[in-house]
């Protein structure tokens, strides 16, 4: 996955303006307890990032 598509997954999940904001704010246990921002920062791999939020999220297996 790229950076790109994980912007788009969350865009389309929780809105343009919005995504920005929870990325910024929302702690996620899976990824180390990390921000999506800064799990980005760290160089985790992208994949990994939309899993956790996918999970926190609580979207469809299909949305994986």
């Amino acid at each position: 996955m790229r950076e790109t598509e994980l912007w788009r997954r969350l865009h389309l999940h929780l809105g343009a303006t919005y995504a920005r904001s929870w990325a910024d704010q929302t702690a996620l246990s899976a990824i180390g307890s990390r921000t999506v921002t800064e799990a980005i920062r760290d160089g985790v791999p992208f994949r990994l990032i939309w899993e956790a939020a996918w999970s926190v999220l609580e979207l469809p297996a299909s949305e994986r």
